[in-house]
């Protein structure tokens, strides 16, 4: 029986192209651990991932953190009362640590890094420069991807616990400066009810984001072809995939990951 009669075409090319995933997945996790490690590229893309994404994350997150600030307030000003803001505290540092900021560290760096990756392995693809390295001996593998992928896995936990600091800090400067809220009663509910549990599943999450961007987007890349029309279809695809990844991802996790490990 053929298989590409018997099932529709949209099927066989969603399994298909999982396949191709995740065998690039399993050849990066055997790479990780094999020597020689390529420390200058590495130590590169801990540059290029993450010193170079503080900026966007620093506006992502600051305003975040004012936005949620601020619905927070209006919800517990209309739905519970006057004077009932200082109780948002809690809300507004486990909303950002273990949902909001997280998401939008992973689309921000998806949008930015994924993207670079994805252009400049497939640039390297359709100049045949991969096929070069084959000729010397080289693993394109082990020099490309892997350096990536470890360093996303790494510094995309290191961006999201920068933001969610950025982002707190931004819902305190709305409920206590602009709108004038208790302070200390905001503070202390804040610190007795925040865990630190909280804080690692946002991390947690990150660093599966960070895997999830540097496969997808050097994935797209060793598949590019058609010339530099090829390669901008193939950075959209790495876009567009990673950010529907990490938002089906983050609700499974949201719902596999324990709610605190107190109870």
């Amino acid at each position: 029986m053929d298989l590409n009669k018997s099932w529709p075409a949209p099927f066989l090319f969603f399994w298909e192209n999982l396949g191709e995933l995740g065998l690039l997945t399993w050849k990066t996790l055997k790479n990780v651990f094999r020597r020689p490690w390529e420390k200058n590229i590495f130590l590169q893309q801990l540059e290029e991932v993450g010193v170079r994404s503080l900026l966007v994350v620093s506006l992502t997150a600051a305003f975040g953190g004012l936005v949620f600030g601020l619905q927070t307030y209006i919800g517990f000003h209309r739905y519970v009362g006057q004077g009932s803001e200082a109780y948002g505290g809690p809300i507004i540092s486990l909303g950002l640590s273990k949902e909001l900021i997280p998401i939008l560290v992973g689309l921000m760096v998806a949008g930015r890094v994924g993207s670079a990756m994805t252009a400049e392995i497939g640039t390297m693809k359709i100049t045949e420069q991969i096929d070069a390295l084959f000729s010397l001996g080289a693993d394109p593998n082990k020099y490309l991807v892997v350096p990536r992928t470890v360093a996303a896995f790494f510094m995309l936990p290191c961006l999201t616990l920068y933001g969610d600091l950025i982002g707190i800090v931004g819902g305190f400067f709305y409920n206590i400066v602009i709108m004038g809220v208790n302070s200390s009663i905001y503070l202390k509910n804040t610190l007795l009810y925040f865990e630190l549990w909280d804080l690692i599943t946002g991390l947690i999450k990150a660093a599966i984001f960070g895997l999830v961007i540097a496969l997808v987007g050097c994935w797209q890349g060793l598949k590019a072809e058609g010339g530099a029309a090829g390669v901008g279809r193939a950075t959209t695809r790495s876009v567009v995939i990673s950010s529907i990844v990490i938002l089906i991802l983050n609700f499974f996790l949201s719902k596999t990951l324990p709610a605190s490990l107190s109870r």
